[in-house]
């Protein structure tokens, strides 16, 4: 039984098969976007928030599975991580009544400016991947969905002050 769980709770870290896709940090961040914004639009932010917190506690034994089944730390295709960084990206945009193309312009960003964050992973990004563990592995992931959210949050406020819609 516990090397199905371990199996099942390592596919979990990896999205299946998604993490061993070229560019898995990439794909596992449009996986997120699309299914995020799928999430937002047709439940609303607040079911985002809880699949956030949902992912979020599984992934630490997912990760950790992933590491005892391939005796490495933090192998690229672990993508639960981006997941919850992308998603909480998702949770600084204003949801829009139906798929407009100022939502999907803003969602592109969010993608682009979340990636952006978690490939060049300038301070403190960088330092939080020294954390121990799938502390480590989730960290760096939280602050770029954290920053990029913010940027967003920060972009509306101007574009608003300056007349905006």
């Amino acid at each position: 039984m516990k090397n199905t769980r371990t199996t099942l709770l390592s596919a979990f870290a990896t999205l299946g098969w998604v993490g061993y896709l070229p560019a898995p940090g990439t794909a596992g961040s449009l996986v997120a976007a699309v299914a995020g914004a799928v999430i937002a639009v047709e439940f609303g932010l607040l079911v985002l928030v809880g699949a956030v917190i949902l992912v979020a506690i599984v992934a630490f034994p997912a990760i950790d599975a992933h590491h005892a089944l391939t005796a490495s730390h933090d192998n690229k295709e672990i993508i639960i991580d981006e997941v919850i960084g992308q998603w909480l990206v998702l949770l600084a945009i204003p949801i829009a009544p139906v798929w407009q193309w100022d939502y999907l312009a803003v969602l592109i960003l969010a993608f682009v400016l979340f990636r952006f964050f978690d490939i060049l992973k300038p301070p403190p990004i960088g330092t939080a991947e020294d954390l121990p563990g799938a502390a480590g592995v989730i960290a760096d992931d939280v602050l770029a969905g954290a920053i990029s959210g913010a940027l967003i949050m920060g972009g509306f406020q101007i574009y608003h002050w300056w007349g905006g819609a």
